[in-house]
């Protein structure tokens, strides 16, 4: 039997059919994994000139979740890369930064790989010609002829599905100084040892996306640890997070201009963030650290 409930369902006009977005943000703030369910026709999405009038089930695993202002969430594809259905990948080596919002918008940036030179400068492009997919509909469209080009979107899929498991437990969280403010750090350390995989919830974490005239909107950005290490006479928990897609947070959550980057993250339990950071337009790394306020939860 799988583990995995659906908490939220909207139609193609991205109408709540069942569920409830409350309770899909109750999910996440208490550490729940994020998979999105979709359908479409493979000649309205894939290829509008073929004769295939499949209907195409996908999942989509959101292993990068963001809270909004505590109750607005949204999902991001931090591994996937360009397919194309049915035989293979897409033409250019890249990553495919699909987002997802409770809501239904969508958004891509797309990070090229392959090292071609950018014919144009990071700014507001014109929207894209979707004629002969009356079902896609461009809303913004940004650093069109640059080596990272994003937009944000709504594709009129015949469904949403917004599925969660929640076999995670907040056991520990510090603020930003590493005072702590819930649980034990043993009890983390006992999970950790035992085999148990560790996420953390970084409150803040995009802070410095934004614009100096804009205020910092509320966040938590949800991250899972890969190896961890305890230095067992300094009491420090530290870890390698899985990359991460960070964007400057809104509602709905969205891409735009230099407004986004991705890279690695090392946490450790007394609030400080190693940051390993790409560019995605020259992908040209930067390490910085900074201290966030963080929950660090436990799988059952």
């Amino acid at each position: 039997m799988s583990s995995w409930k659906t908490l939220l369902k909207l139609n193609a006009q991205r109408k709540a059919e069942s569920g409830d977005a409350a309770q899909l943000a109750s999910a996440i703030r208490a550490g729940a994994d994020l998979r999105v369910g979709t359908g479409f026709r493979h000649n309205e999405h894939i290829d509008p000139t073929s004769e295939n009038q499949d209907l195409v089930r996908e999942v989509m695993d959101m292993r990068i979740t963001y809270l909004i202002e505590d109750h607005w969430v949204a999902g991001i594809e931090n591994l996937r890369v360009p397919i194309q259905l049915p035989d293979g990948f897409g033409p250019r080596e890249s990553m495919s930064f699909f987002l997802y919002n409770q809501d239904g918008h969508q958004a891509i940036a797309r990070p090229f790989l392959d090292s071609r030179p950018a014919t144009g400068e990071p700014g507001v492009s014109p929207l894209d010609d979707h004629s002969a997919t009356p079902k896609y509909h461009e809303l913004e469209n940004f650093d069109a002829r640059t080596d990272a080009p994003s937009s944000n979107f709504i594709y009129d899929f015949e469904y949403f599905r917004y599925m969660t498991r929640s076999n995670w437990t907040e056991v520990f969280a510090h603020d930003a100084k590493g005072d702590v403010t819930f649980g034990q750090l043993d009890d983390l350390v006992d999970a950790f040892e035992s085999g148990a995989e560790v996420k953390i919830a970084v409150r803040g974490l995009c802070d410095d996306l934004a614009s100096g005239s804009t205020r910092p909107v509320d966040h938590e950005v949800f991250i899972h640890l890969g190896a961890c290490y305890y230095y067992t006479e300094g009491r420090l928990l530290m870890g390698s997070a899985n990359p991460v897609i960070r964007t400057t947070p809104s509602i709905p959550l969205g891409y735009s201009t230099q407004g986004w980057d991705f890279g690695w993250l090392m946490p450790r339990t007394d609030g400080h963030v190693a940051r390993w950071l790409c560019d995605p337009y020259t992908l040209k790394f930067r390490r910085d650290a900074s201290r966030y306020a963080m929950r660090w939860f436990i799988s059952d």
